[in-house]
């Protein structure tokens, strides 16, 4: 059925007529005849059958003319719907409503955390700018939320605990502690074997005054001398599931910051027993002997600096034995090695050389690169070489000359594809180089914590609320990780930027036309579909009354 416009005489007349097949042919009958077009159209009587035909029909509603009053009011709703999921399945929400149980607050804390960790997830930045960006979106009971709701529930975060039985020196028991643990059992089955923990830092500086006193100045990842700052710390299991994170002041070294962090993670978690493995900057003569302690040993895996110790400079490295090849669970005898290592030990000190063998060729080709872009540059007399701190290791400068230094060149070709590792634990030395690998594989998630920790600007003022704002990233790290972990379930294997693309372009336009709402959702883009299936969420239907 369809209208058309029929031609008798001078005139138009406008006609509903329906297809119809007799005998195997297609034969078209007029069911009326509405009246002469130019008639019909000075009325206006066109539009207001289209109206009336709207009530029977959702989809009349877009092609309305536009004579009708009608308002449309876009939100964006797909990131929304997917970790409100997760939101509550990771317990997240229980465990802050529990928390909340007993406080008379005036305005629902829980909503303003998860409209801050969304935030984090898609953007991140202050909370001024959340309550603006805010506006984009449609997430249920954020209406009536004030830009000092949301600090009050920063503040709610790392509000202190009565109980500070298991604080460090470094920082006390907040409520975001109860939150983690309250986390960490309700997803127990992810930390079954929680034997190897990862532990990694950064520092976030201020452009505030940094809290009355979480704000220090001290060593700087970011280059920022000049700037307070504070010392964040993650804890994050093998298959790289964040567990916790810590918070210190600014002044605080990564070193003195390991033992209490182990000792609290065992009084907070039930962890039958801790290795710790750490990169080469949590390492330390002094951490060692703690960790060796004989009242309470333990376990670690831990990175060196080759060449700055002198006895693994001196002796380990230049100790005769075979390489024993490492292969992975499930990689093939045939298929070349990818690693080769070997036990030393060096005044009881147990160390394992690894070596890389693709890795040493690489870094010996790129010398031979270097040394031959110096030859040609120092035949030119090229003095500015000096200031290029990649060429500048292999120079020997003089008075009045500058020459390649084979001596720098013969000691660099000694580390080409190694590194070397000390441990106390009793596991073979394949196991050992097995298990700091895997620090490696989960590097790429301490750089999304460190990206998502980057909370900058950050202008509270005081301790709870610089606590709670950088808890709220933690938090939207725990979500992320999530859909990571039900996205490789389902397998799929999506960029981080693609994903948030595509679901910031679902939306919903509501509708309204003579008091009638509608809601029209526009179509999945990219692999949003897939990430509503891998949640387990199913998307809106395209068009339902409101």
């Amino acid at each position: 059925m369809f209208a058309r416009v029929k031609k008798s005489g001078k005139y138009q007349y406008l006609q509903i007529v329906e297809n119809r097949k007799e005998n195997g042919k297609v034969k078209q009958r007029v069911i009326t005849t509405l009246g002469r077009m130019d008639r019909l159209q000075e009325q206006g009587r066109v539009e207001a059958l289209i109206r009336s035909l709207s009530r029977f029909s959702e989809r009349a509603l877009l092609i309305i003319s536009g004579k009708s009053d009608v308002s449309a009011d876009a939100k964006k709703i797909g990131p929304v719907l997917i970790f409100e999921r997760l939101w509550l399945e990771t317990g997240i929400k229980n465990a802050i409503q529990r928390l909340l149980n007993g406080r008379k607050y005036q305005f629902d804390v829980e909503r303003a955390i998860f409209l801050t960790v969304l935030n984090r997830l898609m953007v991140s930045g202050s909370d001024r700018n959340c309550d603006r960006w805010r506006r984009d979106y449609l997430i249920d009971g954020v209406d009536d939320l004030e830009l000092h709701h949301l600090y009050r529930a920063m503040a709610f975060l790392g509000e202190e605990t009565v109980d500070q039985k298991d604080a460090t020196p470094f920082s006390p028991r907040c409520n975001k502690d109860l939150i983690e643990e309250s986390l960490f059992f309700h997803r127990r089955h992810l930390f079954s074997e929680l034997d190897i923990v990862f532990f990694d830092t950064t520092s976030i500086y201020f452009e505030g005054n940094g809290g009355q006193t979480i704000g220090q100045r001290g060593f700087s990842k970011d280059h920022r001398p000049d700037m307070k700052q504070m010392v964040v710390g993650a804890v994050i299991n093998d298959k790289g599931c964040p567990i916790c994170c810590e918070m210190w002041p600014g002044n605080t070294t990564d070193v003195k910051t390991l033992i209490p962090v182990i000792k609290r993670l065992q009084a907070r978690f039930p962890i039958k027993r801790v290795c710790i493995v750490a990169d080469r900057g949590m390492i330390s003569s002094e951490t060692i002997e703690i960790l060796e302690s004989p009242d309470n040993p333990i376990p670690y895996i831990l990175g060196t600096r080759m060449r700055k110790v002198k006895a693994i400079r001196d002796k380990v490295l230049s100790r005769a034995g075979r390489y024993q090849e490492v292969r992975p669970e499930g990689v093939s005898s045939n298929d070349p090695a990818s690693l080769k290592v070997k036990e030393v030990m060096v005044d009881d000190t147990r160390y394992i050389v690894c070596l890389n063998p693709a890795q040493a060729r690489k870094e010996a080709n790129d010398r031979e690169n270097i040394v031959a872009a110096l030859k040609a540059q120092l035949k030119k007399g090229a003095k500015s070489l000096v200031g290029n701190k990649g060429y500048r290791k292999y120079l020997n400068v003089d008075k009045d000359s500058v020459r390649i230094d084979t001596a720098k060149l013969k000691s660099e070709a000694r580390f080409d594809g190694k590194w070397v590792l000390t441990t106390n634990t009793d596991l073979s030395p394949s196991d050992v180089a097995l298990k700091y690998k895997e620090l490696w594989q989960v590097e790429r998630v301490f750089r999304d914590v460190k990206s998502l920790l980057e909370t900058r600007p950050i202008f509270h003022q005081r301790d709870e609320t610089i606590r709670g704002h950088v808890f709220c990233s933690f938090l939207a790290l725990v979500l992320r990780k999530e859909l990571q972990r039900r996205l490789e379930q389902s397998g799929y294997d999506f960029e981080w930027l693609h994903i948030k693309q595509d679901l910031r372009a679902l939306q919903r336009v509501d509708i309204e036309e003579n008091g009638r709402r509608f809601s029209i959702r526009t179509q999945s883009q990219g692999k949003c579909g897939k990430i509503f299936q891998a949640v387990g969420v199913a998307i809106p239907p395209t068009i339902s009354e409101i």
